[in-house]
């Protein structure tokens, strides 16, 4: 079951395998390499090894860090990679773990600090609780403290999310995020400082005082999106539930377009979208993680020319 991927800055990728806590490396060819099973997984329900983020710093540095669901919590871990991992440290423990809703994606933004997504693992009210880190995005330095600027001085970024699994900025450094709503709305978020994303009180659009409305929201039967990237002036959204690719167009404002559906119902359940130093977009399809079809060749990458 491919989760996340992240490129190394030669155009390899590393990919986590959620059940299996497999990190493997993937060639642009297509070759595959097992790097390594993460110690301290405990995959079960929607929990399991989940995001990986490669430093932006790593051809000096070599870090790479990944979020997993252990035996207590959620955690995210640090690693050297030099063809092999080495110097593990824990870095961020205590994050809430579920069946359900266990957030897990990784990503740097363009500050150069280290961006985390959690859910509420189904315990609605951990949203609303800045003292929890469940339901948040949590931004952090390589060592797990909170970033300078953090609004509340802890590694809370922005709260009130359900179940945040996709992250990414545009060319001008605007930050988005993907959630999954319940039973009705499903959203694309501009993602802002201290900001309250409203779960459980708001799904999708309330016009509420103190919450922040999504940019865009979709039915749960259309989306249900995970992963997210941003290239050629565009964010697309991989989704599970409604099988199919999301283009949506995004202006220097920040501001969204119509979007659009691709290759609906052709792979099944997409899971993660990256984009690769050479252009394209790297899609994965979940279709082995018990609630989809699998087909010959399951799980897969795909990859797309994004236009």
């Amino acid at each position: 079951m491919p989760w996340a991927i992240a490129f190394l800055p030669g155009g390899d990728a590393l990919v986590t395998e959620r059940e299996s806590a497999r990190l493997l490396r993937v060639t642009p060819r297509g070759e595959v390499h097992e790097v390594a099973v993460i110690q301290g997984v405990s995959a079960s329900g929607e929990g399991g090894l989940l995001g990986v983020a490669v430093s932006p710093r790593y051809a000096t540095d070599h870090l790479v860090f990944v979020y997993f669901t252990a035996e207590h919590d959620n955690r995210i871990v640090r690693y050297r990679y030099d063809g092999r991992l080495s110097d593990r440290r824990v870095i961020v423990t205590g994050i809430p773990k579920g069946a359900i809703h266990n957030g897990g994606r990784l990503a740097f933004g363009p500050d150069g600090h280290l961006y985390a997504s959690t859910g509420e693992t189904g315990e609605r009210g951990l949203a609303q609780d800045r003292n929890s880190l469940g339901g948040k995005i949590l931004r952090m330095t390589a060592d797990g403290r909170p970033a300078p600027g953090n609004p509340f001085g802890t590694l809370v970024w922005t709260y009130g999310h359900r179940n945040v699994q996709g992250l990414a900025w545009d060319d001008q450094g605007h930050m988005y995020a993907t959630e999954f709503g319940q039973n009705t709305y499903d959203e694309i978020n501009l993602i802002e400082k201290g900001r309250n994303y409203g779960w459980p009180e708001v799904e999708g659009v309330g016009h509420r005082p103190g919450y922040t409305d999504p940019l865009l929201t979709w039915s749960t039967a259309e989306a249900s999106p995970s992963g997210l990237a941003y290239a050629r002036g565009a964010l697309w959204a991989a989704a599970l539930r409604g099988e199919r690719l999301w283009r949506v167009p995004v202006d220097a404002s920040g501001r969204v377009g119509r979007p659009t559906a691709l290759y609906t119902g052709e792979y099944g359940r997409l899971r993660a979208v990256a984009a690769a130093p050479d252009g394209t977009l790297w899609v994965s399809t979940s279709n082995r993680d018990g609630r989809g079809t699998p087909r010959d060749g399951d799980d897969r990458i795909l990859v797309v020319r994004p236009s």
